[in-house]
């Protein structure tokens, strides 16, 4: 679960075998006090931002950023500045992107500023693409990053369009509560995502690549074998450890 806390208090890592073996790591599962703190975070993330009933406006990653009710909000959550801030050592010259599950927009912000050529952020909560679009148009790259209400990339025709795909899905298994709390949870065994991967290999070119972001709150192994059978190879490119979980973006390239 995302945090607003820094810490040095990393998690465990081993080497992974059998089905995670396409994510390379697993995460030695957290003790008591750890589940019982991510459970109160989501309770009070969950009543005071993400179930928020009026629009806000703030600044991430060098944006300034329009968030509008049941929008993730990138300046709580740790997650979105740390993938935008990857993004931005980056070179996507000249590259088409797309941004699935893009919340506020601020990854395809932070992809319209590392250069690329043409941005679409696809979000699957219209109050996300609404967002995202008043977004590109606030920070002057309105030209260059188009909006979309989609189920992660169901809108978008399946064929090699993209150089590089981003997503930062839910971090967390379980039911969500309402349209909200999808930017937390993925449904039973990450239903809403468990797509996410052979959606994207269909629509990269064959030199795309595809950067997600996980946590050690993943259940790395069932990604694991999605990754597997989309037809992906997985190598770590960033982790980031807070005070309760690590966060890892992957690059993913076609086998």
């Amino acid at each position: 679960m995302d945090s607003m806390s820094r810490a040095d208090d990393r998690v465990d890592v081993t080497e992974a075998a059998g089905a995670a073996g396409a994510l390379g790591r697993r995460f030695t599962p957290h003790g008591r006090f750890r589940r019982f703190l991510r459970r109160l975070i989501h309770f009070f993330a969950y009543h005071l931002i993400l179930a928020r009933r009026r629009t806000r406006m703030t600044r991430a990653a060098g944006f300034r950023l329009t968030v509008r009710p049941t929008v993730f909000h990138p300046r709580y959550f740790l997650s979105s500045e740390l993938f935008a801030e990857f993004i931005g050592r980056l070179d996507l010259g000249g590259k088409r992107v797309l941004d699935v599950g893009t919340g506020s927009g601020v990854l395809a912000l932070a992809a319209a500023r590392a250069g690329a050529e043409s941005v679409i952020a696809a979000d699957i909560n219209p109050n996300a693409a609404l967002s995202a679009a008043e977004n590109a148009r606030a920070n002057g790259v309105g030209d260059r990053v188009a909006a979309l209400c989609s189920d992660l990339l169901s809108a978008v025709a399946p064929r090699p369009l993209f150089d590089v795909i981003l997503s930062s899905p839910p971090k967390h298994a379980g039911e969500p509560r309402d349209l909200a709390d999808r930017g937390w949870h993925a449904g039973p065994d990450y239903r809403d995502v468990a797509a996410l991967f052979e959606q994207a290999r269909r629509r990269l070119k064959p030199d795309g690549r595809l950067l997600v972001m996980v946590s050690s709150d993943t259940d790395l192994d069932l990604f694991g074998r999605l990754i597997d059978r989309a037809g992906f190879r997985a190598r770590p490119a960033l982790e980031h450890s807070i005070l309760i979980e690590s966060f890892i973006i992957y690059e993913l390239l076609a086998r």
